[in-house]
């Protein structure tokens, strides 16, 4: 039986309500919320940068709605379920039974942003600058909702501020959704506007929102419980830390190429 030394965690309905047969999912509003962030944001930006307008910024926003949930799919089915997805390849259309690759749906939206780029003769550097500081609330909020499904929890803990999930069995665990939240969402933020105060080279600010998500999901993982399936891969480190090393390399890399260039203006 559990202790009563830790956290329950709270009895969250994951359905917000229902709409005739149709149920409205807490997570699915996290992710409207996360794209009206985004939106609002992007329209505030649109007012700064001379090099954007409303409508080609919706126009982006729209091709990179489609890149995250398509990219996310597929890149969760591939990376955490593949061999399910094998015995039955139907598997990759069960939306309703979540799961979600931030990852995959990074690079989702980097291939709708490559073709925005190329149809709208831009480079593709110049529409990560732009994309870049709209992503860490999406995933502010998208973790919001991992945390309310009771789902991703943390490995085993004994800090006073460990949970005991429905789904996580009998053991305390840190709530890693939420370690997820601030360090991805808020703090990478934060620090991304801090950096736009200051002119950069093109491709320093998606330089540095690589970067930071790299580090920030490397450290999240050493707190959050391996896939199941998957447990703890090459040299003790789980697959969300191997797909951020390329992360943080290509970060580093962007982030000195654009330290020799000249402002963008």
């Amino acid at each position: 039986m559990p202790s009563n030394d830790y956290w329950q965690f709270p009895a969250i309905d994951p359905v917000a309500f229902s709409i005739g047969p149709i149920d409205v999912h807490w997570y699915g509003i996290t992710y409207l919320v996360a794209f009206a962030f985004a939106y609002l944001w992007g329209m505030r930006q649109t007012k700064t940068d001379p090099n954007w307008n409303k409508d080609q910024f919706s126009d982006l926003l729209f091709w990179s709605f489609i890149g995250v949930i398509l990219g996310g799919r597929i890149g969760y089915t591939l990376f955490y379920q593949f061999d399910r997805f094998v015995d039955n390849p139907l598997y990759l259309f069960y939306i309703h039974e979540g799961g979600m690759s931030f990852h995959g749906g990074l690079l989702g939206v980097m291939a709708a942003m490559y073709l925005y780029a190329r149809k709208k003769a831009r480079t593709f550097l110049q529409v990560g600058d732009f994309v870049a500081p709209l992503v860490p609330m999406g995933l502010f909020f998208g973790r919001i909702g991992n945390f309310v499904n009771g789902e991703l929890w943390g490995r085993a803990a004994e800090v006073p501020w460990a949970m005991y999930f429905p789904s996580g069995g009998s053991v305390a665990r840190h709530p890693s959704q939420l370690y997820e939240a601030l360090l991805e969402g808020l703090l990478l933020f934060a620090v991304i506007i801090w950096f736009q105060r200051k002119p950069r080279g093109v491709g320093a600010v998606s330089g540095l929102f690589l970067l930071g998500y790299g580090i920030a999901r490397f450290i999240v993982e050493f707190f959050r419980e391996p896939d199941a399936h998957l447990g703890l891969l090459s040299l003790g480190m789980s697959m969300g830390q191997w797909l951020t090393i390329p992360m943080i390399i290509l970060g580093v890399i962007l982030m000195m190429r654009a330290k020799k260039q000249p402002p963008a203006g």
